[in-house]
């Protein structure tokens, strides 16, 4: 069984379990669940182009950084250029949670996505009552149906869908309703980063999709080779959150690349 198969056993339990405890209609209820969404379509190509990401820990990297509140880092991503905020909710292997998305959501005017393994429309009810504005959708742990009805009520309830690829076969799940592809430089299978893999599936794509270099980005030099390759944004967490102050090594690599 591989690190993904034991995320979404688990991920299975979990909606079972929030199910049981709070309806849709108490989501729908929630404070947050009205607010127009903020478009990452358009804080993609006006700022840095960079999607910031608080992240805590994850399967293959161990905690990475557990001594900073989520509002200290992204609010410096924010003031730094940041085009949106990545904010990991899976808390068994990441050690996410709601309340990383709540505690932010009124002191940032940029997009938030919620980055987790979404495999139920319940799900897509959760990311809008906390004030997401975008959700990962990640071929490997869906069908290509489902990504369609995913996106479809995604967009029913103001949300932007990126969807996560990595492999050639997965190239499948694209339509053209999808706001944004996500192009993984690392395997969920095995964690191994592979840029040029990356670029290759790109260009198989579509001129026109936004297209997104995710994770295993560690060097000015990594991202000025994707930006070069054609990439219109760029997912980074790991890079920033090692770092003792995420946002001071935010605001030093934007100086770099600017």
């Amino acid at each position: 069984m591989t690190i993904l198969d034991k995320i979404i056993e688990r991920k299975k339990q979990e909606i079972k379990d929030s199910k049981s405890k709070i309806s849709v209609q108490q989501l729908k209820d929630s404070e947050f669940f009205n607010r127009k969404s903020l478009s990452l379509k358009e804080t993609l190509k006006s700022k840095s182009g960079v999607i910031a990401e608080f992240k805590r820990q994850s399967p293959s990297k161990g905690i990475i950084n557990n001594k900073v509140s989520p509002v200290e880092v992204v609010s410096d991503y924010e003031n730094f250029g940041a085009s949106a905020i990545s904010i990991l909710t899976d808390h068994d292997f990441f050690g996410g949670s709601f309340d990383d998305i709540l505690s932010v959501r009124k002191e940032i005017n940029i997009p938030i996505l919620r980055k987790d393994f979404m495999i139920d429309e319940y799900q897509f009810y959760e990311a809008k009552s906390i004030g997401a504005d975008v959700i990962l959708l990640i071929a490997a742990c869906l069908s290509p149906s489902q990504v369609m009805d995913f996106t479809e009520l995604s967009h029913q309830l103001g949300l932007e869908v990126l969807l996560e690829i990595h492999t050639e076969d997965e190239l499948q799940h694209y339509h053209k309703k999808i706001d944004f592809v996500g192009i993984n430089n690392r395997n969920l299978k095995d964690f191994q980063v592979d840029l040029q893999h990356s670029v290759n599936l790109k260009n198989k794509l579509p001129k026109s999709v936004l297209a997104i270099a995710e994770s295993g980005i560690y060097n000015t030099e990594d991202f000025s080779y994707l930006k070069e390759k054609g990439f219109d944004g760029f997912l980074m967490g790991e890079y920033f959150m090692k770092n003792e102050n995420p946002g001071k090594s935010f605001e030093e690599f934007i100086n770099k690349i600017s």
